[in-house]
């Protein structure tokens, strides 16, 4: 290990993170001055920082690998620990002290972040024709610049459904919400739990049904995020949770909907217990347990939750390298980002990984036969991923709670959700010092 540095920081809340492979515990009161015993970073290399679980996935490190054979050049990895990442990256943004390159998902929070004063706009180079036009349209801004190099597996949100189970039935996947509820209604008239819903601590399922009320509507969404609409005015929302609060009292969630957790979702789909599911296809090569049925049972139709007729399908969630603006290295981050994006490399890196294409040149990952069977549905009706990404305050655990208050016989009204809704996505964008709130 090189020489190490005595710093003096002043903070105010306690950190824990990761640095170049060496834990750094800072646990110190308010406004109290810690001393830390930090390792140098190697001057001449390249700085990359990350949550400490993303810089451990196989292709990361792979890629990682692949370009100090290939170049001879040395990299400084910065793991940050996952839950205070943020934290450590938006104070060493102010400090001047920010990594060369930057990994961050297209979400709310990099608002904090002011990508366009403070990131490059790579729109322009070379490997941005062999994005796929999912993976271009997450990390392009509502200005057009495109804020980094999508480099991430990727998936396709979507209600799975077992295809086996309803031939076993006499009962065929639905192509419209009027379809889909006369299959959940005949689906509980015999006896299954028609739709898995993960109450217990699932945030993720209601950002399928606002995605198309957004993404299809830019202006909307600028008019929300700068505070002069609300859930309240928008009857698509109304009639979203007007759908899950039928839905549930119809009996369509089953009766455990609030004590489903993620550990739950697998045994429920394998045994037959329940039919369908909104999640993503990896989660079946990553977390699925065949048991009376397998995964080879499944298939792939459009999520409906009574806010587009024909349904829809979310893009995955994509963690974006992104450049420093004012880095002295931007152009060492520039070429990184290249031999990144350059066939030969990433398809070395995602060899074997469950992924959807995120490059048009990508042959080497495994894509799901659900997906692959339904493409032509998902290139019709995909939408990027929209509610969580780009919704300022939103907050995946929060809208569940507020949905799971209208649960039972004592739950409060479709319309009280979405005043909570409302006030807690304002409460939280105010927080976050987003302008008109």
């Amino acid at each position: 290990m090189g020489k190490k540095t005595i710093l003096t920081i002043l903070i105010t809340f306690a950190v824990v993170f990761v640095l170049i492979g060496t834990l750094v515990i800072v646990d110190v009161s308010l406004a109290e001055t810690a001393v830390v015993e930090l390792p140098k970073l190697d001057p001449t290399a390249l700085n990359i920082l990350g949550k400490k679980t993303d810089l451990a996935k196989p292709y990361m490190t792979k890629i990682f690998d692949l370009y100090r054979e290939a170049t001879g050049e040395k990299l400084n990895i910065m793991p940050i620990e996952d839950d205070i990442y943020e934290d450590v990256a938006l104070k060493m943004l102010q400090n001047g002290e920010m990594a060369d390159i930057f990994l961050h998902f297209h979400n709310a929070d990099l608002e904090m972040f002011d990508a366009e004063e403070n990131f490059l706009d790579l729109r322009d180079e070379a490997w941005v024709s062999d994005l796929t036009d999912s993976a271009k349209a997450y990390c392009t801004d509502a200005e057009g610049d495109l804020l980094g190099l999508p480099f991430w597996e990727s998936s396709v949100s979507g209600c799975y459904y077992n295809k086996t189970l309803l031939e076993e039935n006499g009962l065929d996947p639905a192509s419209n919400q009027k379809e889909f509820d006369t299959l959940c209604a005949m689906l509980e008239d015999q006896g299954i739990t028609p739709i898995c819903w993960g109450g217990n601590g699932c945030g993720w399922m209601a950002q399928f049904g606002m995605d198309p009320v957004f993404a299809d509507d830019a202006a909307l969404l600028e008019r929300l995020n700068r505070n002069e609409t609300s859930y309240q005015d928008i009857a698509a929302i109304r009639d979203m949770v007007d759908w899950i609060d039928r839905a549930e009292a119809e009996g369509w969630f089953g009766a455990k909907s609030l004590e489903t957790g993620w550990d739950q979702i697998s045994p429920m789909l394998s045994s037959g217990e329940a039919a369908m599911t909104f999640i993503w296809d990896t989660w079946f090569y990553t977390d699925f347990v065949d048991g009376k049925y397998k995964k080879e049972d499944f298939a792939l139709m459009p999520i409906f939750m009574g806010t587009a007729d024909e349904g829809t399908y979310e893009g995955g969630n994509l963690n974006m390298m992104m450049v420093n603006k004012n880095s002295e290295r931007k152009d060492d981050a520039l070429d990184f980002l290249r031999f990144c994006a350059t066939p030969e490399n990433y398809n070395e890196a995602f060899k074997g990984i469950s992924t959807v294409s995120v490059f048009k040149g990508q042959t080497t990952n495994i894509q799901s036969h659900m997906v692959s069977e339904a493409m032509a549905s998902i290139e019709r009706l995909e939408r990027v991923s929209t509610a969580s990404t780009k919704i300022i305050g939103y907050s995946g655990d929060k809208v569940m709670l507020a949905i799971n208050a209208m649960f039972g016989k004592n739950g409060i009204s479709a319309a009280e959700c979405i005043r909570r809704l409302d006030e807690d996505r304002k409460a939280e964008a105010k927080l976050l010092g987003a302008e008109g709130f």
